[in-house]
């Protein structure tokens, strides 16, 4: 079958190619984005130009509907020259596959006069709703909504209450910029680039057809499957989102790995005045982190082509998967860790020089390590009830 192809004439090898095409300007803004704090203007508009962030968009808004397979594999490029633009492009590049899921009103609110609408995100509970006719009210502040600056909407996450403050319900709310503040707030050890800074909202009306409720997320279902009907509309969301904020340390792990050997390959011992690259001490990090890469890479493209298969099947997805996929995410991200770990502590002292890109990747990616969704004992606990019988139901798979 031929590649899709969308108004905008993108294709999905195109936007690999056009992403492979920008590496090197967005390794050259590497360290300006982190001395900026935020993506700059130029890197969101070159991404958008290559078509990345329609790869997980509906057709119906000039998207690619494409495997999240393709999406990964570009966000593990751009992480590889940027580990702030990899994250962010990652999570900005999510959203509009969950966009997809949602009631059709708030898909053409978001992109019904512009398919480039970017959307952020801060998925903890912060917030607090009540219901009211046609909708909720809904307050709260939250943390960590990496490339808020970029976007126009937002995702939130919120808690329902009920008259007397009991808990009924957990969902995503979607806000449009003008009913959001956003306080920078961003000053951080890794990646500084990232703009994640602190979304505020104070009472304000969101229709029901802007939210979605976690219920429905954990069942693979959403409204906007009626109208969105691709496959990877029917993946779980523990899976998608999930591995988005795992393949961007992947990415960084690639980028440590690229500049340790472009470096060994030149590194003349000080000492000896004998080629580093003849040594055996430098060539063993080099095969033992490209195994950690290529192993994380394999098993979460396994996972993703075999979820789609069940679906394109018309099958259930079993749960031995979807705990798999949450496994093979939190050890992907020990994977790229201990990758650029090892690059690392083998680089000698002069990667510790403030601009290196080993140092910066070294940061950004344990600086991505602590996100929740990363945290490994959670997911790698949800397999082992799994494999030993008990019933597993966190929302998180």
């Amino acid at each position: 079958m031929a590649a899709p192809t969308i108004e905008s004439g993108h294709t999905v090898q195109g936007v690999l190619d056009g992403v492979t095409d920008l590496l090197p300007t967005l390794r050259e803004r590497a360290q300006e984005t982190e001395d900026a704090r935020r993506i700059s203007e130029e890197s969101i508009k070159g991404l958008q130009e290559t078509g990345f962030f329609r790869l997980l968009q509906p057709a119906r808004y000039d998207g690619l509907e494409a495997s999240p397979v393709h999406f990964y594999r570009a966000v593990r490029l751009i992480a590889s020259a940027c580990g702030s633009t990899g994250w962010v492009s990652s999570v900005l590049g999510v959203h509009p596959w969950q966009l997809g899921l949602f009631d059709d009103r708030a898909q053409a609110e978001v992109w019904g006069d512009d398919p480039s609408t970017l959307v952020s995100s801060s998925y903890a509970p912060m917030g607090r709703a009540t219901v009211v006719d046609g909708g909720f009210r809904f307050s709260g502040k939250w943390s960590f909504s990496s490339g808020c600056d970029h976007a126009q909407w937002v995702f939130l996450g919120g808690l329902v209450l009920d008259g007397d403050g009991n808990v009924i319900d957990f969902r995503t709310f979607l806000l449009p910029r003008a009913d959001y503040t956003i306080e920078d707030v961003w000053d951080t050890v890794g990646l500084r680039g990232t703009g994640s800074n602190d979304i505020i909202v104070d009472d304000v009306f969101v229709p029901d057809h802007r939210t979605l409720s976690f219920m429905d997320t954990g069942r693979c279902a959403g409204p906007g499957q009626a109208v969105n009907d691709a496959p990877i509309y029917k993946l779980p969301f523990a899976t998608v989102f999930s591995t988005s904020i795992a393949v961007p340390i992947l990415g960084m792990a690639r980028g440590a790995y690229e500049a340790y050997v472009g470096w060994t390959k030149e590194r003349v011992r000080a000492s000896t005045r004998a080629q580093a690259a003849a040594d055996a001490v430098k060539q063993i990090p080099i095969a033992e982190a490209a195994s950690k890469i290529d192993g994380a890479v394999l098993q979460i493209e396994r996972n993703i082509d075999e979820e789609l298969a069940f679906v394109e099947r018309g099958e259930k997805i079993p749960m031995w998967l979807r705990v798999q996929a949450r496994r093979d995410q939190v050890s992907a991200t020990a994977a790229g860790i201990a990758a650029v770990d090892r690059l690392f502590e083998s680089a000698g002292g002069r990667a510790l020089r403030a601009g290196t890109p080993i140092q910066r990747f070294w940061r950004d990616a344990h600086a991505g390590r602590v996100h929740a969704i990363n945290d490994p004992e959670k997911a790698l606990v949800l397999f082992g009830q799994f494999e030993l019988g008990q019933k597993v139901t966190d929302a998180w798979v």
